[in-house]
Formats: C-alpha cells, structure tokens, sequence
C-alpha cells in the first residue's frame, strides 16, 4: 500500500469525530494503524478511550462509513484491540490543546 493511500485512508477517519469527546479518532490517537490488501478490504487497528465505551459500535460503524468513500476500499474490517493501551500522551497537540489537557 502506497503512502497516498495510507494518507487518504488517514483522512477519512479523521471524519470519524467520538460522541463524547467532540475530537476525531485519529487525533485522539485511537488508530494504531490501517491498510488495504489486495482484495480492497481495509483493516483498521484502533483501540478505544475505555474498555466499557459504551459508544463502540457506532464508532466502528463510522470508521466502516468513512472508509467506504475510499474507491480502493470493498470492505472494512476494524479490529479493536486492548494493547498497547490508550494513554493521554497518544492523542496530538491539537486534541490536547482543545480538550485542555496538560503534557
């Protein structure tokens, strides 16, 4: 997979805003990574801010919408996973500065 594409993929999940916060998942640091193989199906690899969000499954079900503008993505699999666990310090500078968290 290209960077461009990576890049494109990127951007379409900063679209992806969580319900509570007002801030998108990438910027909150909550994908690991993503990736299409050859097929077209787009693999995320993000965690949530808690394991008992109780906003999941429409998060998941954004990231799916989100990736499905993309012409190279067919299908979307998101995989949420636990490790290496969520911290403040993986959300960027601007999600910090607009939910007022100090370094």
């Amino acid at each position: 997979m290209d960077n461009e594409l990576k890049e494109s993929l990127m951007g379409a999940l900063e679209l992806v805003v969580d319900p509570e916060l007002g801030i998108d998942i990438v910027n909150l640091g909550l994908v690991y990574d993503v990736s299409v193989d050859e097929s077209g199906t787009a693999t995320v690899e993000m965690t949530l801010t808690s394991m008992g969000c109780p906003l999941a499954g429409t998060i998941v079900d954004q990231v799916k919408a989100a990736l499905a503008d993309i012409p190279e993505v067919k299908e979307t699999e998101v995989n949420i996973v636990w490790n290496p666990p969520w911290t403040k310090d993986k959300m960027s500078r601007y999600a910090k500065i607009a939910l007022g968290v100090r370094d």
